[in-house]
């Protein structure tokens, strides 16, 4: 296995959530750069098994050579499809680290950071037909609109919109330096950084349409996880630690309260193992500056589901 290109965030605090039995099979649904992976195989004996998925093919190139690791080059939201296929019933731990690498945001031909000119691409899968560039040149007013109030949590987009089809009519945007310069007119000079990184968030989801993925994957993990198995998610920003937040509690991810019986009882699949987020402290935010943001969930899958 490669140098990893991407520092894992809350390494131990997620692994240890994880609370690894040495023969148990286990699945990271977000191989990247391998971190956590590295950390969940020196924890297993050679009867464990760790399943890992990333679709993308620099992910692919960095596996490690293990007996022990099963590598998917799909999506993770056909999870539940391929433990079937692969023949296993159920899994002992689930974890998912929701965050875009170190190794993809320095990638300038990828298009995900406005930090650099390149392809106004954000694919993930590389073989997917949607770019970024397709979505601003050809999404409606109205598509455009819902995209960056939903997705960029963009409060003012009617007047970011409003621009991206003045400036597509004359030419069509292609990189992400065309997409920054528009946008740096418009950000607030305080947080003219933010409402950049707003602005290619949203459309980052919309490419890959994450939040979709996220939750078919969650509603699968209800029948994928053994009883007393655990779950651990890392989110990065509130539209996804807000979804796995709800599923947590009541099972749904779009409803914050579960919904109780005729006896006042409440049966959902998990019980969250942390109340309260993990977070990462002042040290590790100082050697892993784009960990600022991670929120880190760890629930366990109840006794009387599945």
């Amino acid at each position: 296995m490669e140098e990893i290109y991407h520092i894992p965030a809350l390494l131990h605090p997620t692994v240890d959530g994880l609370a690894i039995r040495p023969g148990g099979v286990y699945v990271d649904l977000t191989f990247g750069g391998g971190g956590h992976s590295q950390e969940i195989l020196s924890r297993l004996d050679a009867q464990g098994k760790l399943v890992v998925f990333d679709q993308d093919p620099d992910a692919f190139a960095n596996r490690p050579h293990d007996d022990r690791l099963i590598f998917v080059r799909h999506n993770f939201r056909y999870l539940g499809h391929f433990l079937r296929y692969l023949g296993i019933d159920q899994v002992d731990g689930v974890l998912g680290d929701l965050g875009v690498s170190s190794h993809h945001f320095d990638s300038p031909e990828r298009g995900f950071s406005f930090r650099f000119d390149g392809a106004l691409d954000m694919r993930m899968n590389q073989v997917s037909p949607l770019t970024a560039a397709d979505i601003l040149n050809k999404y409606s007013h109205e598509q455009l609109i819902n995209m960056f109030r939903t997705y960029g949590e963009l409060q003012q987009a009617g007047r970011l919109v409003s621009e991206v089809m003045r400036q597509r009519t004359s030419q069509p945007f292609a990189t992400t330096s065309q997409l920054r310069e528009l946008a740096e007119k418009l950000a607030p000079k305080r947080d003219q950084s933010k409402y950049l990184a707003q602005v290619f968030q949203a459309l980052r989801i919309e490419v890959n349409g994450e939040m979709d993925v996220l939750r078919e994957m969650l509603q699968q993990t209800v029948q994928v996880i053994r009883p007393g198995g655990r779950l651990v998610i890392i989110s990065y920003h509130s539209l996804e630690d807000r979804m796995v937040k709800n599923f947590i509690k009541s099972g749904d991810c779009t409803v914050a309260e579960a919904e109780k019986d005729i006896y006042g009882n409440v049966r959902v699949p998990f019980t969250a193992v942390n109340r309260k987020v993990i977070v990462p402290d002042e040290q590790e935010i100082e050697r892993n500056p784009r960990a600022r943001s991670a929120k880190l969930r760890i629930a366990e899958k109840n006794v009387w589901e599945g």
